[in-house]
């Protein structure tokens, strides 16, 4: 449970505003069209997206229209549908033996928490029994070369760095040629994350993943976008950026703690049904968790475990 209490922790600034707002609208305890428009509109104010919004209201409104209707009914209701819409995307990250180490190749926009979350994960993945190398390839940002090594050194983790503004690219493959040669069980690559100049920032991803199927034609074998919760809706184009320059295979959203609109990673999994990994709910070096679907709806709405 106290894995469930962590997450509840967590989403409260959406739980918390979802299931008010929702309690508010229900005391007339009857679902009618004014209800209705009114949970809609809660649901776009919590960043579900307006498809996603009219698509639960109107499955709401087809089951109990014109009935009487607690607010705990809703909240039970809009979580077995929420679930329902992410089970297919919560997927696990998957480490093929056949490929060693796993190349995960992480990018994302500045500010999103890319490299906080490669140091938590690698010091998770440790945690496991892994053997785990970093690769610091945002070599044009000093600061998350030395955020990374700062991660290395706390977990005891190696991390491969280039010279200021060396090739990005040639810090990657020097990383892998090592963590090759060492047996590592996984590779993490930090990447530049500049969306304001698109055309370099997609030049050098390409360069990178170039340069990697010289070892291996099948890597990099993850390409993991990191997301931050509290940008919205603005999270979807980044999305859409990423998949065009770096072919995103899978996310992680950070910053679920920060936002009153936890709803995003609904939206971002029906737009762009991509896998999400993982959540961050937290600023310490074990809040990052594997996303579940259930769990993770049931605490939106601000519900009990469903095992309990």
């Amino acid at each position: 449970m106290a894995l469930w209490k962590k997450l509840k922790s967590g989403l409260s600034k959406s739980s918390s505003k979802l299931s008010g707002g929702i309690a508010g609208i229900f005391t007339k305890k009857k679902l009618d069209t004014s209800s209705v428009e009114q949970l809609e509109e809660l649901l776009i104010e919590a960043d579900l997206g307006a498809g996603v919004a009219m698509e639960l209201t109107a499955a709401l409104q087809k089951k109990r229209f014109e009935k009487t209707i607690e607010p705990e009914e809703v909240r039970e209701f809009l979580a077995a549908e929420i679930a329902a819409i992410l089970e297919p995307y919560a997927l696990p990250l998957t480490f093929d033996e056949t490929h060693k180490p796993t190349v995960i190749m992480m990018v994302g926009v500045n500010g999103n928490g890319k490299t906080t979350t490669i140091g938590k994960l690698a010091s998770q993945f440790k945690g496991y029994g892994m053997r785990v190398m970093l690769a610091a390839a945002d070599t044009f940002r000093a600061a998350a070369v030395e955020q990374l090594q700062v991660w290395g050194e706390r977990s005891g983790i190696e991390v491969i760095t280039g010279e200021p503004e060396s090739d990005p690219a040639s810090v990657a493959y020097r990383a892998y040629e090592l963590a090759k040669a060492g047996n590592y069980d996984v590779l993490m690559i930090d990447t530049a994350g500049r969306l304001q100049n698109k055309a370099n920032l997609m030049s050098e991803l390409q360069k990178i993943a170039k340069v990697l199927k010289k070892i291996d034609e099948s890597a990099p074998h993850h390409v993991i976008q990191v997301l931050d919760a509290t940008t919205g809706q603005n999270a979807l184009s980044q999305i859409q950026a990423f998949k065009e320059t770096a072919h995103v295979t899978g996310l992680i959203v950070t910053k679920l703690d920060g936002t009153a609109k936890g709803g995003i990673v609904v939206a971002l999994a029906k737009q762009h049904k991509l896998p999400i990994h993982y959540i961050g709910i937290g600023e310490g070096i074990e809040d990052i968790n594997t996303f579940e679907a259930t769990d993770y709806a049931r605490n939106l709405l601000d519900l009990d475990s469903a095992d309990t």
